[in-house]
């Protein structure tokens, strides 16, 4: 049996085990997420409305699916090892699926991978963000800055990276992108561009190690979540300026804090002047009731005097940060 045909008996395999309201679900362009309770009910959440109940399914199918999903991975779940991460071999969704004892009942989320690309000029129509954040954003991208995207979980922060790097290969169509990811999420249209992914044996931090060696003009990192934060601002501040992350964040002044407390767990030390000097746009993405939107873009222009120096690009704010 060819690879091809073996791929195909796995996806419908898979398929089955998620019966057509999942599927349905997965086939949905508007689709983000679909969540799984331990009470059996199924959420799903839409672009740009709020999570809704799409009914319910039963324990032992919602195991049928964990395990199922555990064997297209190569692996095992069960109780000695009740947690399963990876991406699903249907178009690359990321799955998170847990059993018994770590939770009452089986429990997973879906994450799908992104299959549209919004311009930045939707941001705009969609009053997600203002045109003269999208200006902001534009120059910062002609300009070379290193930008942050920054927000907390399902905020839309890798939809708004592919707009902001769709936004680099009009500007520059002419350079080298190496984008970095632990889950496939990031769409890059560059003629000339390298995507690696972290594996067990291969984390973020070695993967930027090599990238360096792969003669890149910007270096995209899809999420940084531990010390390999402070080898991609060395980077960034070492001729590979322009690159573009996400960060966990509650505000845009707290995504340069969370950087500090990334560098620190390998450095022993904040290290917010290699911060002030990497990092020169924050923008902040928040969830509100009907949707997203960028409440805050910063200008970082460096750490001195114990104090970042920020700019708020919304005109009426700007101040310096202990």
């Amino acid at each position: 049996m060819s690879n091809r045909q073996s791929h195909q008996r796995l996806v419908h395999k898979l398929r089955e085990a998620l019966g057509s309201t999942l599927c349905n679900a997965l086939d949905d362009a508007l689709v983000v997420e679909i969540m799984l309770n331990p009470n059996g009910q199924l959420f799903v959440e839409r672009i740009g409305e709020a999570m809704t109940c799409a009914g319910t399914l039963a324990a032992q199918a919602a195991e049928t699916i964990i395990g199922t999903v555990a064997h297209a991975l190569g692996t095992e779940v069960n109780a000695a090892r009740p947690i399963i991460s990876g991406e699903l071999p249907i178009d690359g969704h990321r799955f998170e699926g847990l059993l018994s004892p770590v939770v009452a009942a089986p429990v997973f989320t879906i994450r799908k991978r992104a299959t549209r690309l919004f311009p930045l000029q939707s941001y705009v129509l969609d009053r997600i963000m203002t045109d003269y954040q999208a200006a902001m954003i534009r120059n910062a991208v002609e300009s070379r800055m290193n930008i942050v995207v920054a927000g907390g979980t399902g905020t839309g922060k890798t939809t708004l990276t592919n707009a902001v790097i769709a936004e680099i290969v009009t500007a520059s169509p002419e350079q080298r992108l190496v984008v970095l990811e632990d889950t496939a999420e990031i769409q890059c249209a560059a003629e000339n561009a390298v995507c690696l992914h972290t594996t067990e044996e291969v984390d973020m931090n070695r993967l930027l190690k090599s990238t360096m060696r792969l003669r890149p003009d910007r270096i995209i990192v899809g999420e940084v979540r531990d010390g390999a934060a402070l080898t991609l601002l060395k980077a960034w501040n070492t001729g590979h300026p322009g690159g573009v992350t996400t960060i966990h964040a509650n505000n845009a002044l707290s995504a340069l804090t969370r950087l500090e407390q990334l560098t620190a767990e390998v450095s022993q030390r904040p290290m917010p002047e290699v911060i002030g000097e990497a990092v020169d746009l924050v923008i902040w993405i928040e969830r509100v009731p009907k949707g997203r939107r960028v409440r805050d873009l910063l200008l970082v222009e460096g750490y001195r005097d114990g104090r970042y120096r920020v700019e708020s690009c919304n005109p009426e704010d700007s101040r310096d940060v202990a």
